[in-house]
C-alpha cells in the first residue's frame, strides 16, 4: 500500500522534468509551409474523408428523426380514456 502512495509524486516529478526540458519544436513539412508536398495532400484527403464520414452519420441520424416524425404524424390520435373504462 505504501508503494502506491509514492506514485503521484513520481508522476508529478516526471511531468515537471519533461516540462523543464529545453527542446526545439520540430514542425512537419505541412506545418512548416510546404503545402504542395505529398504529406499535405494526404492530410487533406484524410480531413475530407473524415468530414464525409461525419456528415454521413449526422445525415443518417437526422433522417431517422424525420422518419419518426412523419410516422408519428401519420398515426391516428389515441383517445385519452383508459381502455377498460368504456361506458355503455
Amino acid at each position: 500500500m505504501t508503494r502506491f502512495r509514492k506514485v503521484p509524486w513520481k508522476l508529478g516529478l516526471g511531468v515537471l522534468a519533461v516540462m523543464g526540458m529545453d527542446l526545439p519544436a520540430m514542425a512537419c513539412a505541412t506545418c512548416f509551409g510546404a503545402s504542395d508536398s505529398a504529406l499535405a495532400k494526404g492530410m487533406n484527403y484524410g480531413i475530407f474523408s473524415l468530414l464525409i464520414v461525419v456528415v454521413g452519420v449526422l445525415s443518417g441520424v437526422a433522417s431517422f428523426f424525420i422518419y419518426l416524425a412523419r410516422r408519428s404524424a401519420s398515426m391516428p390520435p389515441e383517445s385519452m380514456e383508459p381502455k377498460g373504462s368504456a361506458e355503455a
